[in-house]
């Protein structure tokens, strides 16, 4: 199949139902998370910039320029004006296909895509994966802390 799967979906306004992360592929969609983005004028880190090298703006109280990539997920903020959004994505996550692609995402065709949508996944459920083993040791750790302390408890 030849033709591009998401320049053939309608505008952002008028979407069929579809996974929010399916929409982080527009360029538009990631553009408007930011809104408000600190740097805008005079700075290689514009909100266009930002977008294009795949980033979502996802601030907190404490971080007003955290962003993500959609597609592997890395984390960056301490954003300087200078910073080129590319260039900053390809020295924190040389391995990101998204920013590998040789064409916009707009030009994938239906295989292309589901392809490249099938990686993001991979990384979404092995982040998800390392999250929930994390927090399985922390759990681990406290009641091995307590059985520790019950051991010693009674052997006193």
């Amino acid at each position: 199949m030849s033709a591009s799967l998401i320049s053939a979906l309608p505008p952002c306004g008028n979407e069929p139902p579809m996974p929010d992360e399916w929409r982080l592929y527009r360029l538009a969609t990631r553009l408007s998370t930011f809104a408000n983005w600190p740097f805008t004028e005079d700075c290689a880190c514009t909100p266009e910039r930002m977008a294009e090298a795949g980033f979502v703006h996802c601030p907190s109280d404490n971080s007003p320029d955290v962003v993500k990539c959609f597609f592997c997920l890395k984390e960056l903020e301490g954003w300087q004006p200078e910073d080129d959004p590319m260039d900053e994505h390809k020295k924190h996550s040389p391995s990101c296909l998204f920013i590998a692609l040789k064409k916009k995402a707009e030009e994938l065709t239906l295989s292309e895509f589901l392809k490249l949508d099938l990686e993001r996944t991979k990384i979404k459920m092995q982040k998800q994966m390392n999250q929930h083993i994390e927090n399985f040791q922390a759990k681990a750790n406290v009641v091995r802390g307590h059985l520790e302390k019950l051991d010693a408890d009674e052997t006193q």
